[in-house]
């Protein structure tokens, strides 16, 4: 299991939690159990997870869509890309 916390600021964090099932959990087709988050103010404003029975999805202020997982590594850049995004339309906050 990998799991990181990072510090951005008094105002934010992220939280990474990755690891290996020993099947894929239901609504999901690959072996991996995931939660991604930003939180800012309290609020999370950017989450990929795949809940049981809900798939893999991602979170991006008040959205949710499907995600199409591949592999980990493209999970973690999907997620900055979005952290980047989500910085720059609320750079003025």
């Amino acid at each position: 299991m990998a799991r990181t916390r990072i510090v951005y600021s008094t105002r934010g964090f992220a939280e990474l939690v990755l690891w290996r099932v020993p099947k894929p959990v239901a609504g999901s087709g690959h072996e991996f159990k995931y939660r991604l988050a930003v939180v800012v103010d309290g609020v999370c404003v950017v989450r990929y997870d795949n809940e049981v029975g809900k798939g893999d999805h991602r979170h991006f202020d008040t959205e949710e869509n499907p995600y199409r997982f591949s592999t980990p590594e493209r999970l973690m850049q999907d997620f900055q890309t979005d952290i980047a995004r989500w910085n720059d339309e609320n750079s003025g906050a």
